[in-house]
């Protein structure tokens, strides 16, 4: 072999010479996995846990599209497509709107990375996993974070946010519109112009309920807003919508110090989605071909019309309810009003390992359900019915194998 590779250096001239010298100066240490010399295996299954969910086929199908340039001027009047699906679906004029290469939690990042500056204060309404996740980013960024700590199902009054904001004086307010953990609807109404009254910002994740909840975020007053691609939008994880108020952008645009994150660096995602009246530049490589899949979910939603996937989602997610408790397992959140229509919590029946439950669906049936998270887990599993999967079919299907997991799975009875 080596005097096959020198017959052909001399050959092919000295600097090719020198690359197969190179080539062969070292053995290889690692051969091509086994694994990987196979055909790739995914299972056929039905996503009714709180996210990802099912992709819809005209989503499926753009993910299959040849790339493009993330500098090409077609793809810029895709991303500006993409700015004006997201101006509806949050219901916003706001400039500032765009989406973020990365998953709902890396919004999440970019809205306080950009917002918060060492030693501002910050108001967290901590009543499930989000509220804990973005007070361990602002610690982390060295603001001033006053947690509002409420158990699972629990949501937050004006009052008590009143209280808070009078106590602790703080830049910005955290609340999670859709707790995807509790099964918990935040409402909205009255709590910006609350914030505003105080000098304070209001940021809301809507992640899981984008969609599938009424939210309107210019008459609501919310100053920062984002979610994620892979809940009711049907899109696959990996981009997250986000926009920002004048007030909010004035924030990011006066900032004493650099944000900690080039990456999430407002300034320069404004440029490159053309928010800024300013040439491109460019920043990042950009996600092409899921935010093809992006742009074909927001037409989705847009032709289905806003209004209606909302009815549509409250109408099945109250079906689903009925037969929940038609086979006698009791709803985790108590008050109907504050019913998350995307995710719905149960209690863990009595004597039940909700892993078992779980299992059970996924090996029999090919269906996911999931446990809770963070502050919920053990407590509750989560039924998603989401975008393309909500569906009065999808839950008559879960609904029989949760009867039937119901009468197989092992029960302590002590």
């Amino acid at each position: 072999m080596l005097r096959t590779l020198t017959s052909a250096s001399v050959a092919l001239g000295p600097r090719v010479a020198g690359w197969v010298r190179t080539m062969a100066s070292h053995q290889l240490l690692v051969t091509p996995p086994e694994a990987l010399l196979k055909p790739l295996s995914v299972p056929s299954r039905l996503l009714l846990g709180p996210g990802p969910s099912n992709l819809a086929p005209r989503v499926l199908a753009a993910g299959g599209l040849q790339m493009i340039g993330h500098m090409h001027k077609e793809m810029f009047q895709i991303m500006d497509e993409i700015k004006q699906g997201i101006q509806y679906v949050f219901q916003t004029r706001n400039r500032l709107t765009l989406a973020v290469s990365g998953s709902g939690h890396c919004a999440l990042e970019a809205a306080l990375f950009n917002l918060l500056e060492p030693g501002d204060s910050f108001l967290v309404g901590v009543n499930g996993i989000w509220g804990q996740r973005a007070a361990e980013i602002g610690e982390r960024i060295g603001a001033r974070t006053h947690p509002m700590i409420k158990d699972p199902g629990g949501h937050y009054t004006k009052q008590e946010v009143e209280e808070g904001l009078a106590q602790h004086k703080p830049v910005l307010l955290f609340l999670t519109h859709g707790e995807s953990s509790s099964g918990v609807l935040q409402p909205l109404d009255g709590y910006g112009e609350l914030c505003h009254r105080y000098q304070c910002l209001l940021l809301v994740d809507s992640v899981a309920s984008l969609g599938g909840a009424p939210i309107h975020m210019d008459q609501q007053g919310i100053d920062v807003l984002y979610s994620g691609s892979q809940k009711v939008l049907n899109s696959p994880p990996g981009t997250a919508l986000i926009s920002f108020s004048d007030k909010a952008k004035n924030k990011i645009y006066t900032r004493k110090t650099k944000p900690y994150s080039f990456y999430l660096d407002m300034k320069w995602l404004a440029n490159i989605w053309g928010c800024d009246d300013k040439p491109r530049m460019y920043h990042h490589t950009t996600p092409v071909i899921s935010l093809f899949s992006l742009r074909e979910s927001l037409a989705l939603i847009a032709e289905e019309g806003l209004e209606n996937s909302w009815r549509r989602h409250r109408d099945v997610t109250a079906y689903l309810h009925g037969r929940l408790q038609g086979l006698g397992l009791q709803l985790f959140v108590k008050d109907p009003a504050l019913r998350l229509p995307t995710v719905t919590t149960i209690a863990v029946p009595a004597g039940y390992d909700w892993r078992d439950i779980v299992k059970y669906l996924i090996d029999h049936f090919s269906i996911e359900i999931t446990g809770g998270l963070g502050p919920s887990l053990g407590k509750v599993l989560r039924i998603g019915l989401l975008g393309y999967n909500a569906t009065r079919e999808n839950v008559d299907r879960v609904i029989e194998a949760l009867q039937e997991a119901l009468q197989h799975c092992p029960r302590n009875k002590l």
